[in-house]
Protein backbone atom coordinates (compact mmCIF):
# COMPACT_ATOMS: atom_id res chain seq x y z
CA UNK A 1 0.00 0.00 0.00
CA UNK A 2 0.76 3.83 -0.23
CA UNK A 3 1.25 4.70 3.35
CA UNK A 4 1.63 8.14 5.22
CA UNK A 5 2.93 8.49 8.42
CA UNK A 6 3.03 11.92 10.36
CA UNK A 7 4.97 12.21 13.35
CA UNK A 8 8.38 10.01 14.20
CA UNK A 9 8.99 10.56 17.60
CA UNK A 10 9.79 7.22 20.35
CA UNK A 11 6.49 4.99 19.22
CA UNK A 12 6.20 6.48 15.34
CA UNK A 13 9.52 5.95 14.21
CA UNK A 14 9.68 2.34 14.76
CA UNK A 15 6.06 1.88 13.48
CA UNK A 16 6.67 3.05 10.32
CA UNK A 17 9.71 1.03 10.00
CA UNK A 18 7.84 -1.97 10.24
CA UNK A 19 5.59 -0.57 7.47
CA UNK A 20 8.52 -0.09 5.38
CA UNK A 21 9.99 -3.58 6.70
CA UNK A 22 6.78 -5.29 5.07
CA UNK A 23 7.11 -3.52 1.81
CA UNK A 24 4.86 -0.94 1.99
CA UNK A 25 5.72 2.41 0.16
CA UNK A 26 5.90 5.07 2.74
CA UNK A 27 5.79 8.92 2.68
CA UNK A 28 6.60 10.60 6.37
CA UNK A 29 6.70 13.92 7.76
CA UNK A 30 7.54 15.24 11.32
CA UNK A 31 7.76 18.86 12.35
CA UNK A 32 11.14 18.11 13.54
CA UNK A 33 12.82 15.47 11.80
CA UNK A 34 12.71 12.51 10.15
CA UNK A 35 15.11 9.84 11.19
CA UNK A 36 17.98 9.00 9.19
CA UNK A 37 16.55 4.86 9.64
CA UNK A 38 13.58 5.74 8.17
CA UNK A 39 15.33 7.76 5.18
CA UNK A 40 18.23 4.92 4.86
CA UNK A 41 15.22 2.55 4.34
CA UNK A 42 13.64 4.26 1.34
CA UNK A 43 11.26 6.50 3.04
CA UNK A 44 10.02 9.48 0.88
CA UNK A 45 9.92 12.99 3.21
CA UNK A 46 7.45 15.05 2.59
CA UNK A 47 7.45 18.67 2.89
CA UNK A 48 3.74 18.81 4.81
CA UNK A 49 0.99 16.70 6.12
CA UNK A 50 -0.58 17.65 2.76
CA UNK A 51 1.64 16.24 0.56
CA UNK A 52 1.66 12.95 2.96
CA UNK A 53 -2.05 12.93 2.01
CA UNK A 54 -1.92 13.53 -1.63
CA UNK A 55 0.64 10.97 -2.12
CA UNK A 56 -0.88 7.93 0.18
CA UNK A 57 -3.89 6.18 0.39
CA UNK A 58 -3.90 5.43 4.41
CA UNK A 59 -2.66 8.82 6.17
CA UNK A 60 -1.40 7.65 10.10
CA UNK A 61 -0.59 10.24 12.19
CA UNK A 62 1.19 9.63 15.40
CA UNK A 63 1.65 13.23 17.54
CA UNK A 64 1.46 14.20 21.41
CA UNK A 65 -1.72 15.19 21.86
CA UNK A 66 -5.70 16.77 20.90
CA UNK A 67 -4.38 20.00 19.42
CA UNK A 68 -1.29 18.41 17.88
CA UNK A 69 -3.95 16.15 15.88
CA UNK A 70 -5.91 19.16 14.83
CA UNK A 71 -2.95 20.99 13.61
CA UNK A 72 -1.96 17.97 11.23
CA UNK A 73 -4.93 17.39 10.40
CA UNK A 74 -6.89 20.72 9.97
CA UNK A 75 -4.38 23.19 9.91
CA UNK A 76 -2.05 25.00 7.29
CA UNK A 77 -0.47 22.50 4.83
CA UNK A 78 -2.56 19.81 7.08
CA UNK A 79 -3.68 16.66 5.68
CA UNK A 80 -7.50 17.61 4.70
CA UNK A 81 -6.04 20.00 2.01
CA UNK A 82 -4.08 17.16 0.76
CA UNK A 83 -7.34 14.25 0.79
CA UNK A 84 -9.17 13.11 -2.08
CA UNK A 85 -12.57 10.92 -1.98
CA UNK A 86 -11.91 7.16 -1.11
CA UNK A 87 -8.99 7.40 1.19
CA UNK A 88 -8.73 6.84 5.44
CA UNK A 89 -7.27 8.62 8.00
CA UNK A 90 -6.36 6.64 10.74
CA UNK A 91 -4.88 8.52 14.32
CA UNK A 92 -2.62 6.03 16.51
CA UNK A 93 -2.37 9.27 18.93
CA UNK A 94 -3.99 9.14 22.64
CA UNK A 95 -6.14 12.42 22.68
CA UNK A 96 -9.83 13.59 23.33
CA UNK A 97 -12.70 10.79 22.35
CA UNK A 98 -15.14 14.31 22.03
CA UNK A 99 -12.60 15.86 19.73
CA UNK A 100 -12.20 12.83 17.84
CA UNK A 101 -15.80 12.25 16.97
CA UNK A 102 -15.34 15.75 15.61
CA UNK A 103 -12.22 15.26 13.44
CA UNK A 104 -13.81 12.10 12.13
CA UNK A 105 -17.16 14.01 11.46
CA UNK A 106 -15.06 16.77 9.60
CA UNK A 107 -13.26 14.12 7.26
CA UNK A 108 -16.25 12.38 6.80
CA UNK A 109 -17.67 15.41 4.70
CA UNK A 110 -14.37 15.25 2.43
CA UNK A 111 -15.63 11.43 1.57
CA UNK A 112 -12.77 10.13 3.66
CA UNK A 113 -13.22 7.48 6.67
CA UNK A 114 -11.92 8.13 9.68
CA UNK A 115 -10.26 5.65 12.05
CA UNK A 116 -8.96 6.10 15.83
CA UNK A 117 -6.75 3.93 16.88
CA UNK A 118 -4.88 4.41 20.10
CA UNK A 119 -2.00 2.04 21.13
CA UNK A 120 -1.01 1.02 24.38
CA UNK A 121 2.91 -1.02 24.82
CA UNK A 122 5.18 1.69 25.01
CA UNK A 123 8.58 2.32 22.90
CA UNK A 124 9.25 -1.01 23.50
CA UNK A 125 5.90 -2.62 22.02
CA UNK A 126 6.64 -0.10 19.37
CA UNK A 127 9.80 -1.52 18.35
CA UNK A 128 8.81 -5.58 19.10
CA UNK A 129 5.78 -4.43 16.75
CA UNK A 130 3.99 -6.01 19.61
CA UNK A 131 1.45 -2.65 20.39
CA UNK A 132 -2.18 -3.12 21.32
CA UNK A 133 -3.84 -1.46 18.92
CA UNK A 134 -7.69 0.16 20.03
CA UNK A 135 -9.85 0.65 17.10
CA UNK A 136 -12.92 2.67 16.59
CA UNK A 137 -14.97 3.42 13.31
CA UNK A 138 -16.34 2.03 9.99
CA UNK A 139 -15.53 -1.81 9.74
CA UNK A 140 -14.78 -1.69 5.67
CA UNK A 141 -12.31 0.66 6.89
CA UNK A 142 -10.76 -1.28 9.59
CA UNK A 143 -10.39 -4.05 7.26
CA UNK A 144 -9.00 -2.76 5.23
CA UNK A 145 -6.06 -1.22 7.38
CA UNK A 146 -6.07 -4.28 9.57
CA UNK A 147 -2.73 -5.48 7.61
CA UNK A 148 -1.44 -2.23 8.54
CA UNK A 149 -1.91 -2.66 11.83
CA UNK A 150 -0.42 -6.25 12.08
CA UNK A 151 2.67 -5.28 11.24
CA UNK A 152 2.44 -2.45 14.01
CA UNK A 153 0.82 -5.05 17.19
CA UNK A 154 -0.64 -8.33 18.17
CA UNK A 155 -3.69 -7.83 19.90
CA UNK A 156 -6.00 -5.80 17.41
CA UNK A 157 -9.47 -4.77 18.38
CA UNK A 158 -12.50 -2.77 16.60
CA UNK A 159 -14.19 -1.72 19.65
CA UNK A 160 -17.10 0.33 17.77
CA UNK A 161 -17.68 3.45 16.78
CA UNK A 162 -15.31 6.91 16.12
CA UNK A 163 -14.76 7.91 19.51
CA UNK A 164 -14.42 4.77 20.89
CA UNK A 165 -11.02 3.45 20.64
CA UNK A 166 -10.23 6.79 21.84
CA UNK A 167 -12.57 6.00 25.30
CA UNK A 168 -10.80 2.45 25.06
CA UNK A 169 -7.52 3.85 25.17
CA UNK A 170 -8.24 6.03 28.45
CA UNK A 171 -9.50 3.10 30.37
CA UNK A 172 -6.38 1.56 29.33
CA UNK A 173 -4.58 4.76 31.14
CA UNK A 174 -6.43 4.32 34.54
CA UNK A 175 -5.24 1.08 35.10
CA UNK A 176 -1.85 1.48 33.94
CA UNK A 177 -1.47 4.61 36.04
CA UNK A 178 -3.43 3.28 38.97
CA UNK A 179 -0.99 0.00 38.49
CA UNK A 180 2.18 1.71 38.63
CA UNK A 181 1.22 3.04 41.95
CA UNK A 182 0.37 -0.09 43.45
CA UNK A 183 3.48 -1.25 42.49
CA UNK A 184 5.55 1.46 43.65
CA UNK A 185 4.00 1.36 46.80
CA UNK A 186 4.32 -2.41 47.24
CA UNK A 187 7.90 -2.33 46.55
CA UNK A 188 8.89 0.97 48.89
CA UNK A 189 6.73 -0.96 51.44
CA UNK A 190 9.12 -3.89 51.50
CA UNK A 191 11.78 -1.65 50.93
CA UNK A 192 11.52 0.03 54.06
CA UNK A 193 10.97 -2.99 55.75
CA UNK A 194 14.22 -4.29 55.01
CA UNK A 195 13.44 -6.76 52.35
CA UNK A 196 15.31 -6.95 48.90
CA UNK A 197 13.08 -5.13 46.51
CA UNK A 198 14.90 -6.90 43.66
CA UNK A 199 13.94 -10.28 45.21
CA UNK A 200 10.72 -9.34 46.55
CA UNK A 201 9.72 -8.48 43.12
CA UNK A 202 10.84 -11.62 41.22
CA UNK A 203 8.49 -13.68 44.06
CA UNK A 204 5.51 -11.49 43.43
CA UNK A 205 5.87 -12.05 39.71
CA UNK A 206 4.97 -16.01 40.63
CA UNK A 207 1.99 -15.08 41.87
CA UNK A 208 -1.68 -13.20 41.37
CA UNK A 209 -0.01 -10.06 41.87
CA UNK A 210 2.30 -10.79 38.63
CA UNK A 211 1.17 -8.30 36.03
CA UNK A 212 3.26 -6.53 32.85
CA UNK A 213 4.16 -3.46 35.04
CA UNK A 214 5.81 -5.50 37.87
CA UNK A 215 7.48 -6.89 35.07
CA UNK A 216 9.12 -3.88 33.42
CA UNK A 217 8.39 -1.09 35.96
CA UNK A 218 8.81 -2.86 39.14
CA UNK A 219 12.33 -3.42 38.01
CA UNK A 220 12.86 0.11 36.42
CA UNK A 221 12.46 1.12 40.13
CA UNK A 222 14.48 -1.26 41.22
CA UNK A 223 17.30 -0.41 39.00
CA UNK A 224 16.45 3.32 38.96
CA UNK A 225 16.49 3.70 35.59
CA UNK A 226 13.52 6.10 34.50
CA UNK A 227 14.50 7.14 31.04
CA UNK A 228 11.37 7.13 28.66
CA UNK A 229 9.59 4.98 27.77
CA UNK A 230 6.71 6.54 28.38
CA UNK A 231 6.84 10.29 29.77
CA UNK A 232 4.87 11.62 32.44
CA UNK A 233 3.60 14.74 31.07
CA UNK A 234 2.10 12.11 27.82
CA UNK A 235 0.64 10.00 31.32
CA UNK A 236 -0.22 13.40 32.58
CA UNK A 237 -2.49 14.84 29.33
CA UNK A 238 -4.07 11.03 29.34
CA UNK A 239 -5.49 11.53 33.55
CA UNK A 240 -6.20 14.81 32.35
CA UNK A 241 -8.51 13.44 29.24
CA UNK A 242 -10.25 10.64 32.30
CA UNK A 243 -10.86 13.51 34.88
CA UNK A 244 -12.06 15.62 32.71
CA UNK A 245 -14.56 12.85 30.52
CA UNK A 246 -15.80 11.79 34.14
CA UNK A 247 -16.68 14.93 35.08
CA UNK A 248 -18.83 15.45 32.13
CA UNK A 249 -20.01 12.24 32.76
CA UNK A 250 -20.88 12.85 36.57
CA UNK A 251 -18.24 9.35 37.42
CA UNK A 252 -16.08 9.86 40.40
CA UNK A 253 -12.80 8.55 39.76
CA UNK A 254 -10.77 9.11 42.89
CA UNK A 255 -7.53 6.83 42.61
CA UNK A 256 -7.22 8.45 39.06
CA UNK A 257 -7.03 11.79 40.92
CA UNK A 258 -4.28 10.20 43.13
CA UNK A 259 -2.54 8.89 40.57
CA UNK A 260 -2.70 12.55 38.94
CA UNK A 261 -1.83 13.94 41.48
CA UNK A 262 1.77 11.77 42.29
CA UNK A 263 2.44 12.66 38.56
CA UNK A 264 2.28 16.36 38.88
CA UNK A 265 4.50 16.13 42.17
CA UNK A 266 7.12 14.68 40.17
CA UNK A 267 6.69 16.54 37.49
CA UNK A 268 7.24 20.24 40.09
CA UNK A 269 10.56 18.54 41.05
CA UNK A 270 11.85 18.76 37.44
CA UNK A 271 10.19 15.16 35.84
CA UNK A 272 7.65 15.88 33.38
CA UNK A 273 10.46 13.89 30.88
CA UNK A 274 11.07 10.80 33.20
CA UNK A 275 9.18 7.88 32.55
CA UNK A 276 6.28 7.15 33.98
CA UNK A 277 7.20 4.38 36.17
CA UNK A 278 8.81 7.51 38.12
CA UNK A 279 5.38 8.27 40.11
CA UNK A 280 7.21 6.08 42.52
CA UNK A 281 9.71 8.84 43.20
CA UNK A 282 6.67 10.88 44.29
CA UNK A 283 6.36 8.11 47.22
CA UNK A 284 9.43 7.47 48.30
CA UNK A 285 9.81 11.59 48.98
CA UNK A 286 6.58 10.80 51.24
CA UNK A 287 8.11 8.49 52.53
CA UNK A 288 11.84 9.71 52.92
CA UNK A 289 13.00 6.61 51.62
CA UNK A 290 13.90 4.84 48.04
CA UNK A 291 12.98 1.33 46.75
CA UNK A 292 16.86 1.05 45.95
Amino acid sequence: MNVGFIGLGIMGSPMAGHLIDAGHTLFVYDVVRIPDELKAKGATVCASSAEVAKNADIIITMVPDTPHVEEALFGKGGVAEGLSAGKIVVDMSSISPVATKGFAQKINALGCDYLDAPVSGGEVGAKAASLTIMVGGPEGAFETVRPLFEKMGKNITLVGGNGDGQTTKVANQIIVALTIEAVGEALLFASKAGADPAKVRQALMGGFASSKILEVHGERMVKRTFEPGFRIELHQKDLNLALQSAKALGVSLPNTATCQELFNACAAHGGSKWDHSAMVKALELMANHEVA
